[in-house]
C-alpha cells in the first residue's frame, strides 16, 4: 500500500488531500493557509500519514503554456522532494471543477472548502490514470 498525498499549491492557500493505493479514492483533507510555515506543516502530514508520494497540481493556460504559477508551483514541489517523491498531475479546471461541485450540493462553503476539494480532484486525476484495476 502506498500512502499518497495530494497538493494543490496557491500563494494564498495550499489544500491537501489524501488517498492510499489500496483503496484510491482521494479526500479532501485540510487546506492551510501560506504563511511561512507551510512546508513544515506539510512535511508533518507526510511523517503523521506515512505518505510516500506527493502529487502536486501543474498549472499551465488554457493553451497548455507555463504560468507564473508554473513556476511557482515547481519550486515549491522542490521543497517537498526532502520529505517524499514528488510528481505533478496537471490541475487543468480543477478549481472550477470543485467549486461546482461545492455549488451542487446546496450548502454553504468557503474558499478553503474549494481548494481541498481541488487538492483531491487533481490527486483522483492522477489515481484514475496511474493506479487503474
Amino acid at each position: 500500500m502506498t500512502n499518497l498525498l495530494g497538493v494543490d499549491v496557491g500563494t494564498v492557500r495550499i489544500g491537501l488531500a489524501t488517498a492510499d493505493s489500496i483503496v484510491p479514492i482521494a479526500v479532501p483533507l485540510e487546506t492551510l493557509t501560506v504563511d511561512g510555515q507551510e512546508i513544515e506543516k506539510i512535511a508533518q502530514v507526510i511523517a503523521d500519514k506515512k505518505v510516500e508520494t506527493v502529487v502536486v497540481g501543474y498549472p499551465r493556460n488554457q493553451s497548455g503554456e507555463a504560468t507564473e504559477q508554473t513556476t511557482y508551483s515547481e519550486n515549491f514541489a522542490e521543497k517537498l522532494k526532502p520529505y517524499a517523491t514528488v510528481i505533478f498531475q496537471d490541475e487543468s479546471l480543477t478549481s472550477i471543477m470543485a467549486e461546482e461541485r461545492l455549488k451542487a450540493t446546496g450548502k454553504p462553503y468557503e474558499k478553503a472548502d474549494i481548494d481541498a476539494l481541488a487538492a483531491a480532484i487533481i490527486l483522483q486525476d492522477y489515481l484514475e490514470i496511474h493506479h487503474a484495476a
